[in-house]
């Protein structure tokens, strides 16, 4: 370690504050003509005031500063300067600098250890645990929790067999099963076996067409019987299995049912779960842990979020630049600078088309749908940087910037080519995936978006289109056209509403900037799933104190609200039938390793899997906390 930065944040001036940055050097050499580079989510605005340095440049989190002509370091000595102007007040502790690094004048560069932002008017305070210490109804470690169950608990068998007669489809699935939970805990005890053995216990199967399709009966007696109408009804009741048998396993507080039933079916079809790729590229392995995690939490959809402002990840045979450059951030790439996060170096990557065959043919065998998503038209700062030949050459530049802070960063809908890159896209991405549900973004595009474009300027004016909205509204419905003509839904944000929207009819739009937008979006005739970010983004911090990790745009949200939040809300009973489900989202700008997902990701995605499945008759907070414990993390 050489050089350190320290971030102090005080409120005033009000709004935002002043955000104070002290580079200190711990070299043995002196410091001189260089400058600093800072990753941070806590922008300044093109309006600002920077005391004691010059602010260079900033595009999106990325920003860059030098100190004034003469200025240098001797070894121990620091700089100090100041900036106002912020983008917002910061909301927790890693709302500064995340990483930093120097850049001499000969171009090298030195890495800079970075601390936590702290308060210069009050000291925080310590956050209190997120769970409770909770306590169990039934002893039985089953989460989701069923909506019927009456057994009595006893001692858990030494694994389960296979009754003669068993199906070799059913042979398969019990052992997808128990291999799921080997993957899930690899130092675990095997679950399920084809034969008997002293101690294990028989488990036959029976088909009930009368059972709902992911429905699932459990009797226990002298042998257990799983009755289902469907493959999926028998996998979801062989996963309760498995839950229960592994917490026995693990922890002497949990039992197994010796006699009783489980009867047992999900609250909504759409269980989903969304996955950001593109802030931080995440291997397909890890993607395929994910989606393990899921399985075991009897969550259906998983949204896998491919392409965003910082990199495209889906390999396009006709396109190779969006997984070229479009997929990579360097200090050396003036198109993809470094973001959230970030050292100078190469950061990316992308997953190859039999890559994603194999995550889809994975998922199908786990009973999830993939759903993947490319962004349109905001959101596609990567596209432009790999594909110039898209953009207006007589656009003003840095003429728009979306909350992000992006310049220029949509699909420009007056450059004909365009759509011929999309509908390229498109079909590719289609050969891919076989999900009916096909994810087109259409979230936060600058509400000045394409106004200084000649080429858009001409196409509204042919068009007799009215602003940034009307245009988008029209672009959007080309992409829908493109998709039904393959079979296709057009899924996307609730922004795709806006400017006139796309036609209700095969669209599902999920509802995300506050919860009372899924019933404006149902009573103008649009299907919805709910995944507001005050409940059901997983970035978000998890308390309000300035120590918490995360997120905070959208409030706190502790494991205890997204577990009791009622995503139907106030739905009237005549617009419920659009109301599709819930979904979970991971968005990932401040995940930079493991460990930081799964401090923000669990227990609260456990909580949402519940909310799914579970009635809220059945749900108990304190129940949960207890459980969730014992479930995976990546």
């Amino acid at each position: 370690m050489t050089y350190f930065l320290e971030n102090r944040w005080t409120p005033d001036p009000l709004p935002a504050g002043t955000w104070e940055i002290r580079l200190t050097n711990l070299s043995d050499a002196t410091l001189a003509g260089f400058t600093l580079s800072v990753t941070t989510i806590t922008r300044i605005m093109p309006v600002n005031r920077v005391h004691g340095a010059r602010f260079i440049r900033r595009v999106a989190n990325y920003h860059e500063f030098a100190p004034f002509d003469g200025v240098t370091l001797a070894p121990g000595e620091a700089w100090t300067f100041r900036a106002e102007g912020l983008f917002r007040s910061p909301f927790h502790r890693n709302d500064a600098a995340k990483t930093a690094w120097l850049t001499r004048a000969d171009g090298s560069r030195q890495p800079v250890m970075v601390g936590d932002l702290v308060q210069g008017h009050e000291a925080p305070v310590l956050p209190p645990p997120r769970l409770p210490e909770g306590r169990l109804t039934l002893p039985f470690a089953l989460l989701p929790w069923p909506n019927r169950i009456e057994a009595t608990p006893g001692p858990a068998p030494v694994i389960l067999h296979l009754g003669p007669g068993t199906t070799l489809a059913d042979k398969r699935l019990a052992l997808s099963v128990d291999a799921l939970h080997a993957r899930l805990f690899p130092a675990a005890r095997k679950l399920i076996q084809l034969s008997s053995a002293p101690g294990s216990r028989e488990l036959s199967f029976t088909t009930d067409a009368a059972l709902p399709a992911e429905g699932y009966r459990l009797t226990f007696g002298d042998w257990i019987a799983l009755a289902a109408s469907t493959e999926a009804g028998r996998r979801y009741g062989l996963l309760s299995l498995a839950q229960m048998l592994h917490g026995a396993f693990a922890n002497h507080d949990f039992r197994f049912p010796v006699t009783g039933a489980i009867d047992d079916a999900p609250r909504y079809g759409w269980r989903g779960c969304h996955l950001d790729v593109s802030r931080h590229f995440w291997t397909i392995d890890e993607v395929r842990r994910v989606v393990d995690i899921l399985a075991w939490h009897k969550i259906n959809i998983f949204h896998w979020h491919l392409t965003d402002d910082e990199g495209w990840r889906a390999e396009i045979i006709a396109y190779p630049e969006l997984t070229g450059p479009g997929a990579h951030r360097s200090a050396d790439t003036p198109a993809m600078l470094p973001q959230l996060g970030d050292g100078p170096g190469v950061q990316g990557g992308y997953y190859t088309q039999d890559e994603m065959r194999g995550l889809v043919a994975h998922a199908a065998s786990l009973g999830i749908e993939v759903m993947p998503e490319i962004e349109t038209p905001g959101h596609a700062a990567c596209v432009v940087a790999a594909l110039p030949f898209l953009v207006d050459p007589d656009e003003t530049p840095d003429s728009y910037q979306p909350v992000q802070g992006y310049p220029n960063n949509s699909w420009n809908p007056g450059i004909p080519e365009t759509f011929v890159v999309l509908e390229q896209i498109i079909d590719e991405l289609c050969r891919i995936f076989p999900s009916r549900y096909f994810h087109i973004g259409g979230d936060e595009v600058a509400k000045n978006a394409w106004l200084e474009s000649p080429k858009a300027r001409i196409l509204m004016q042919k068009e007799g289109l009215a602003g940034t909205f009307e245009l988008q509204s029209w672009f959007l419905n080309r992409i829908k056209k493109m998709l039904t003509a393959r079979g296709k839904v057009l899924v996307g944000w609730n922004e795709v509403a806006h400017g006139g929207g796309v036609p209700p009819e095969d669209t599902l739009l999920m509802a995300w900037e506050k919860p009372e937008v899924g019933i404006e979006l149902a009573e103008r005739g649009y299907d919805v799933v709910m995944t507001p970010g005050q409940a059901y983004y997983l970035d978000m911090v998890q308390g309000p104190d300035w120590l918490e990790n995360g997120a905070g745009w959208a409030g706190p949200v502790p494991p205890e609200k997204t577990y009791g939040y009622e995503a139907e809300g106030d739905f009237p009973d005549a617009l419920r039938h659009h109301m599709r489900g819930i979904q979970a989202c991971i968005w990932c700008e401040h995940f930079t390793t493991r460990a930081w997902f799964n401090d923000l990701v669990f227990p609260r995605l456990s909580a949402v899997a519940e909310a799914g499945w579970t009635r809220p008759e059945n749900k108990d907070w304190l129940r949960f906390a207890r459980q969730v414990r014992f479930h995976p993390t990546l």
